[in-house]
């Protein structure tokens, strides 16, 4: 996964100030960093507002990922994220199988860099890559 230097730059701060606010469970800076390295676009290219592009073509990322094909998994990222659009049957860019729904999608929401890493948290979802609607 290729991170931008706004990305680096970004966790290195991140743990400095939580550095000064005590020792870290070694155990969550694991998972954050297995967080970090299923979502596989560089979120750096993105502004506050989740959007990126130029100033008059602003526009929203979107992003795939695969679940496993059962009601609790759909319900579960879609109580994490409003955005989120279950597509079952279909593979996708990111090749779901057919014991997978195909789940997309989108940055143009309030909190989508916590909303990404707390998908990106769940042992159900193996990656996140951009989403292109080709």
């Amino acid at each position: 996964m290729a991170m931008g230097n706004g990305v680096a730059a970004s966790l290195i701060a991140c743990a400095l100030v939580l550095a000064a606010c005590g020792p870290l469970p070694a155990k969550l800076v694991r998972e954050a960093a297995t967080a970090q390295a299923k979502i596989t676009f560089d979120m750096s290219k993105l502004d506050a507002d989740g959007l990126y592009g130029p100033p008059d073509g602003k526009r929203a990322l979107s992003y795939e990922y695969c679940i496993p094909a059962n009601p609790e998994a759909a319900s579960q990222v879609k109580s994490i994220d409003p955005s989120a659009e279950v597509y079952p049957g279909s593979r996708g860019r990111i090749g779901c199988s057919s014991d997978e729904y195909l789940i997309v999608g989108n940055t143009s929401q309030p909190h989508y860099r916590s909303t990404l890493m707390r998908l990106a948290g769940l042992d159900t979802i193996e990656r996140i890559d951009e989403f292109f609607g080709e």
